[in-house]
């Protein structure tokens, strides 16, 4: 592990998905320990959308001046955890990082909520993104759709159920350490027993909640999707100490086999969720490339 990374270990709180109202109040306070960066210029706006049979879904936009694209972002958490308000901090540096528009997505959150809920809240999103280009003053060619952990899977299903409906048009998917394989039967997976923050266990408690009992489709673990063609060329970031990695890895070679461009960083000495810790080097790296490459994916 980074050396500077495993300092901060101890410090990570437990991520027991078990009792999903204290996860949620770990993970805020979390959250909350992450520093804001300086980003003058970046207007913050709340926003609601109305989804079918569903309170509406909180949208937080962060506008750079001048952004032209935009992105569709679904925050982490193992589909139990998180909303606009502990996304704040990633929101806002990817906003500065890429001066794109930054649609951040408060979907719906598991167990009380199942799948397809969260899936349904963020096509809303992208709908409303796409309806609203003019608005936010973007192209409505340049919108991207991205996302963390959960949200990662999560913005790999949106691209393939907008695909297949033929909902609007996305140029990019911007996946950072996506959870994308119910199945669990990757290496990764299966010997990264007591990697810091999530785990196999942890893993599998999210694919419970998330679940509900139900059996997985391709729109909940877009790895089970048999044809990946046609999608938007793609950014993968894996963790080295993830159980992410392997299924995130082979993802990306199934993607390049379908004719699906794609760029993928796999960050040696790093685990889940720790680009949390800023003041880490490789932190830094990892957080200012998320930026760069939005912003070189929505350019021309």
């Amino acid at each position: 592990m980074d050396p500077e990374l495993e300092a901060f270990v101890p410090l990570f709180p437990d991520a027991d998905l078990s009792d999903p109202a204290a996860a949620r109040a770990r993970f805020a306070g979390l959250a909350a320990s992450v520093p804001l960066p300086d980003t003058p210029g970046i207007e913050v706006q709340d926003v609601a959308v109305p989804v079918p049979a569903a309170a509406d879904v909180p949208l937080r936009l962060y506008r750079p001046q001048g952004a032209r694209g935009a992105l569709v972002w679904l925050h982490g958490g193992g589909h139990v955890m998180g909303d606009v308000r502990t996304e704040h901090p990633w929101a806002t540096r990817i906003a500065a990082g890429s001066g794109a528009v930054v649609v951040s997505v408060g979907y719906r959150l598991s167990p009380e909520n199942p799948f397809p809920a969260a899936l349904d809240d963020a096509c809303a999103a992208l709908a409303w993104t796409a309806g609203h280009a003019d608005a936010l003053g973007v192209d409505p060619e340049r919108i991207a759709v991205g996302g963390h952990s959960a949200g990662g899977g999560l913005a790999a299903a949106v691209a393939l159920r907008s695909r297949d409906e033929r909902g609007p048009a996305i140029r990019f998917q911007l996946l950072n350490q996506p959870q994308l394989d119910d199945r669990q039967e990757t290496w990764s997976q299966r010997h990264f027993t007591d990697t810091p923050w999530i785990d196999r266990a942890k893993a599998a408690a999210s694919w419970r909640h998330y679940l509900g009992g139900r059996p997985a489709t391709p729109y909940a673990a877009p790895a089970r999707a048999e044809d990946l063609s046609g999608l938007p060329p793609a950014y993968i970031a894996t963790a080295e100490l993830c159980p992410n990695r392997d299924e995130d890895i082979h993802y990306a070679l199934r993607l390049l086999q379908a004719g699906v461009s794609v760029e993928l960083h796999q960050w040696p000495g790093t685990f889940h969720g720790s680009q949390a810790i800023v003041s880490a080097d490789v932190s830094q790296r990892q957080n200012a490339e998320l930026g760069a490459v939005l912003r070189r994916a929505l350019a021309g």
